[in-house]
C-alpha cells in the first residue's frame, strides 16, 4: 500500500473537514440520478411496448443499445479523467444524460428515437461509476477508501427507490414520455449544484479544489521524504509504482478478477433494469403499485450491503487484515449469494419466498463493486487509477450490453413466458457464481501492488509471471 506525498497531506489539512463529505454526497447524487436514468425505460416498459407494438426482442434491443457506446466512452473519458479537472468534466456528462432524455417528449419519437437516445444517454453515462469513484477517492487517503466507494455505490440504490414510485406515478398520471422528461431536468439541476460546489480533492494533483492544489511530488522530493526507503537508484517511493505501465495493471490478478465478478454483477444489473419489472408484473402478478414498491426493495437492500461491505473492509484493514481478505474474500459472499438466490428465483410461486430471494438476487453482488473498485485504486499509481478503473468498468460493462438483448431472444424463443424467464434468470445466476469464485482466487492487491512497485523499480524488464 502507498505512502501519501507530504504535499497532499498538507493541503488535505487546509480543507475544511466538511468539504469532503459534501462533495461526496453530491457525487453520491450524480449516481443516483444515473441509476433512475438506466431504471426508467424498464419501470415504463409496458406502456411502451403497448403504445409501440414491441416484441420481446425489439424491447430488449432498445435496452441494450443504451450499452452500445457504453463501454467505449469509459474507456476514452476514463483515460481524460487523469488529464481534465472533475468540475467541468462530470457536468458535461450530466448535461449529455439531460439532452438525450428530452427529446422522447415529442409524440413522434418512437423506437428509432428510443434507440438513438439511449445510444447517446448511454455514452454519457458509461464513465459517469468510475469517474465518480476516481473524483470521490481524490478526497479520501488511501486506505479510508472503502466507505467512500460505497457511499457513491448507495447512489445507485437512492436512484431506485426514489425513481420507482416517482416514474411510475408520472408515466401514470402524465404519460411515459413525461417520466423521461423529468429525468433530463433534474439531470441540468444537478450540473448546475455541480459547478457550485464541485472539484477534485487535496489526495490529487488535479488543480479545481478549492485553493491552492499540490503539485505532483517529483523522484527527488519522494526521496528526500522516504529517505532510505526509497527504491534504490529509481527515486521511487516503495508504497507506489509511479512508472509502471498501463497493460501491467490490467494484467494483474486483482484487476482481471475484479473485472470478471463486475461484469457478472452488472449482467444481473441490466437484466434487472429492463427485465424484473415485467416479471414482476407478467409472472408474479403484481400491480404497478406494488412494483412500485418492490423495485425499491433490492436497492434498499443494496445501499445497506455496499455500505456494510465498505465499512467492514475498512475497519479489517485498520485492524492489519490483508487486502485480499477484506476486500477479495469478504467481497465474493455477496454475489455468491445473489448467485444462488437468482437460481430459486424462478423456482418459487409464494409471495413470501419470492420476494425475498429477488431482494438478494438484484442486490448483493452489488456491494462487492466497492471493494473491488477499491481494489483496483489501491493497486494503481495516482496517475492510472482513472484510466485503469474505467477500462475494467467499460469491460465489465460489456455484459450490459448483452444481457437486456440476449433476455428478450431467449424469452422469444422459449416455448412460453415462463420457461423463458427461468432459462435467462439461470444463465445471471451461473455468471454471478462464478465471477464469486475467480474473485476470491484472484483479488490480491497486497500482493500485485508488490510486483508493480518491483516492476517500476526495473521498467526495462519483462514483467515477471507472478506478476501478472
Amino acid at each position: 500500500m502507498g505512502i501519501e506525498p507530504a504535499a497532499a497531506r498538507t493541503d488535505a489539512a487546509n480543507v475544511p473537514p466538511h468539504r469532503a463529505r459534501v462533495v461526496l454526497v453530491v457525487l453520491a447524487l450524480f449516481i443516483v440520478i444515473n441509476a433512475a436514468d438506466k431504471a426508467v425505460l424498464g419501470l415504463t416498459a409496458d406502456p411502451i411496448k403497448d403504445d409501440l407494438g414491441l416484441s420481446a426482442t425489439e424491447f430488449g434491443t432498445i435496452a441494450s443499445s443504451f450499452y452500445l457506446l457504453f463501454s467505449v466512452s469509459a474507456v476514452l473519458v476514463g483515460l481524460l479523467g487523469d488529464r481534465i479537472r472533475a468540475r467541468p468534466l462530470l457536468a458535461a456528462l450530466a448535461l449529455v444524460w439531460a439532452a438525450a432524455q428530452l427529446p422522447i417528449l415529442l409524440p413522434a419519437a418512437g423506437f428509432g428515437a428510443l434507440v438513438a437516445t439511449r445510444v447517446v444517454l448511454g455514452a454519457g453515462e458509461g464513465p459517469g461509476y468510475p469517474l465518480a469513484n476516481h473524483t470521490a477517492f481524490t478526497w479520501f487517503p488511501e486506505r479510508e477508501r472503502a466507505l467512500p466507494s460505497a457511499v457513491v455505490m448507495a447512489g445507485a440504490a437512492g436512484g431506485t427507490v426514489v425513481a420507482a414510485p416517482l416514474v411510475i406515478l408520472v408515466s401514470n398520471t402524465l404519460g411515459w414520455r413525461a417520466a423521461f422528461g423529468l429525468l433530463g431536468a433534474v439531470g441540468v439541476v444537478w450540473a448546475l449544484v455541480w459547478l457550485r460546489v464541485g472539484g477534485s480533492g487535496p489526495y490529487t494533483g488535479s488543480l479545481d479544489v478549492a485553493g491552492p492544489a499540490p503539485a505532483e511530488n517529483t523522484a527527488e522530493d519522494t526521496a528526500a521524504e522516504t529517505g532510505s526507503d526509497a527504491v534504490a537508484g529509481t527515486g521511487r517511493a516503495p508504497g507506489r509504482a509511479t512508472d509502471v505501465g498501463l497493460w501491467r495493471i490490467v494484467t494483474t490478478g486483482t484487476w482481471l478478477g475484479a473485472t470478471f465478478s463486475a461484469f457478472a454483477v452488472m449482467w444481473t444489473l441490466a437484466l434487472g433494469f429492463a427485465w424484473l419489472p415485467l416479471f414482476l408484473e407478467e409472472q408474479a402478478g403484481f400491480s404497478d403499485a406494488a412494483i412500485g414498491g418492490i423495485i425499491g426493495l433490492p436497492a434498499l437492500s443494496m445501499a445497506v450491503l455496499v455500505l456494510t461491505a465498505g465499512a467492514v473492509a475498512q475497519r479489517l484493514l485498520r485492524r492489519g487484515a490483508t487486502a485480499r481478505l477484506a476486500q477479495g474474500l469478504v467481497g465474493a459472499l455477496l454475489p455468491l449469494a445473489a448467485g444462488l438466490c437468482l437460481l430459486l428465483t424462478t423456482r418459487v410461486t409464494a409471495a413470501a419466498l419470492l420476494l425475498p430471494l429477488v431482494v438478494i438476487a438484484f442486490s448483493a453482488g452489488n456491494g462487492q463493486t466497492p471493494l473491488t473498485q477499491a481494489a483496483i485504486a489501491d493497486v494503481c499509481p495516482p496517475a492510472r487509477s482513472s484510466a485503469a478503473l474505467g477500462l475494467s468498468y467499460a469491460a465489465a460493462a460489456l455484459s450490459s450490453l448483452l444481457a437486456p438483448y440476449v433476455t428478450g431472444r431467449i424469452i422469444d424463443a422459449a416455448p412460453h413466458e415462463a420457461a423463458g424467464y427461468a432459462h435467462a434468470f439461470d444463465v445471471a445466476a451461473c455468471l454471478l457464481i462464478a465471477g464469486a469464485v475467480v474473485s476470491a482466487l484472484l483479488i490480491r492487491p497486497d500482493r500485485d501492488a508488490a510486483a508493480l512497485r518491483r516492476a517500476a523499480a526495473s521498467p526495462l524488464s519483462p514483467p515477471r509471471r507472478s506478476e501478472c
